[in-house]
């Protein structure tokens, strides 16, 4: 396996992180500054992680 497919499952590893906070909300409080500023960090993170696994590839 090539660290180019390596690079994509974690980007869609990441992105499965930060939907995953993302939605962790409370019921009456809503979401908290540091839930999406670390989903936000995560989101960058994917992102970077994937397109480099895809840059990789070509």
């Amino acid at each position: 396996m090539s660290s180019g497919v390596v690079l994509v499952v974690f980007g869609g590893f990441l992105i499965g992180g930060a939907w995953s906070i993302w939605k962790a909300d409370h019921d009456t409080k809503g979401r908290t500054g540091p839930q999406v500023a670390f989903a936000v960090v995560l989101l960058v993170a994917a992102l970077l992680a994937t397109v480099a696994g895809i840059l990789r590839l070509v």
